[in-house]
């Protein structure tokens, strides 16, 4: 049988370069959203509702009665907001079930920075309290919590990053 002569070298370089330029995109949206997360707070009808309630909301429990009725109060404003700002599952007439990776991950991190508004936030115990609230699967579920653990916004096992 004759030795091949095939060397995947080249074949496999093309392949990297074409993926790295789909990450790309990814990767360019991400930095995009970045520069514009939650912009519309910053301006009317957003503004003046945001900077009534912020303060209330960081001394309230996430998820509790308390934080439930000031989303409640906070009426018009939020309902813009959701409507403009696509890494909210309110967003989407099937929420997350309509989000993209890219939302997602949007979302994750909005979650997080949230926490860290709050007095007691937690992103674990969010992630509990997102899971029934927006109906979550259990596998969408456990790759958020990955994603949280990997970047250690939450503890976990150790990340294998080989």
């Amino acid at each position: 049988m004759p030795e091949s002569t095939y060397d995947s070298t080249a074949d496999t370089l093309k392949h990297s370069l074409r993926v790295g330029t789909l990450m790309g995109q990814a990767i360019t949206e991400l930095v995009q959203r970045s520069t514009r997360h939650d912009l519309s707070k910053t301006e009317p009808p957003e503004l003046e509702i945001f900077n009534e309630y912020t303060p209330k909301l960081k001394h309230s429990t996430y998820g509790s009665d308390e934080y439930k009725g000031f989303l409640d109060a906070m009426g018009p404003a939020l309902q813009h907001h959701y409507a403009v700002n696509r890494h909210h599952p309110e967003h989407f007439r099937n929420g997350v079930n309509d989000m993209t990776l890219v939302d997602l991950i949007e979302m994750l991190a909005d979650w997080k920075a949230a926490t860290e508004r709050h007095d007691d936030g937690d992103l674990a115990e969010s992630l509990e309290i997102q899971r029934h609230r927006f109906g979550l699967s259990p596998q969408l579920e456990q790759i958020l919590r990955n994603t949280a653990e990997w970047f250690g916004w939450i503890p976990g096992e150790e990340a294998d990053r080989a």
